[in-house]
């Protein structure tokens, strides 16, 4: 399995906007391009918008980043 560096992450984000706000309705189009493909901040804004326990969030987001092809 290859590793993704963060700088990868943030260069593609704004290809895979789309695809989390497929995942995650509740959040607006600017609120994740602002994320940059932060896994932490996206798991918070999750949590918070969906009130469910930071575990859950994390496992929602972490379950994202994994099946991204980047």
């Amino acid at each position: 399995m290859t590793t993704i560096s963060k700088d990868e992450i943030k260069g593609k984000w704004k290809q895979h906007v789309g695809a989390a706000k497929i995942a995650w309705g509740k959040l607006t189009e600017d609120e994740l391009l602002q994320l940059e493909g932060h896994e932490q901040k996206l798991a918070g804004l999750v949590q918070e918008r969906y009130a469910i326990t930071r575990d859950e969030a994390e496992k929602q987001v972490h379950g994202f980043f994994a099946n991204l092809k980047l």
